[in-house]
């Protein structure tokens, strides 16, 4: 597999409102979506490049598995071929391949490092 950049950010902020206020106010972030306890914003580097903020209402069953340590983003060439290298090398996959109903050609899939730390590997379209 070939991981051309890190890409997105995603973390459980137990004081949802102060976290959305310091991505969006402090570090002036664009905020593309939002709901019941969850943020999105823009990150400059790429046109697919977020942070992703879920509160302890956050009802996405996506981070569901999420603890506090940020989750970390890479973006890969091919989704499917990288998570059967990830499955292979024995660590722990942590849900299917997700697919974006907002960007065609972008996935995404989580899992558990040896660190005990998860991460996720995404698949841009913008990178094709």
């Amino acid at each position: 597999m070939r991981v051309s950049r890190m890409t997105w950010l995603g973390l459980r902020a137990e004081d949802f409102d102060a976290t959305s206020d310091f991505f969006g106010r402090v570090l002036s972030l664009k905020q593309l979506d939002g709901g019941t306890d969850f943020a999105m914003f823009a990150l400059p580097g790429g046109v697919n490049d977020w942070v992703e903020i879920y509160g302890a209402r956050s009802d996405d069953p996506g981070a569901s598995f999420y603890g506090t340590a940020p989750v970390v983003g890479f973006t890969v060439d091919d989704l499917a071929a990288a998570r059967e290298e990830i499955a292979a090398a024995g660590l722990e996959l942590l849900d299917e391949i997700g697919w974006s109903t907002k960007v065609e050609g972008y996935g995404w899939f989580h899992f558990r490092a040896p660190d005990g730390n998860i991460y996720a590997l995404v698949q841009d379209p913008a990178e094709r």
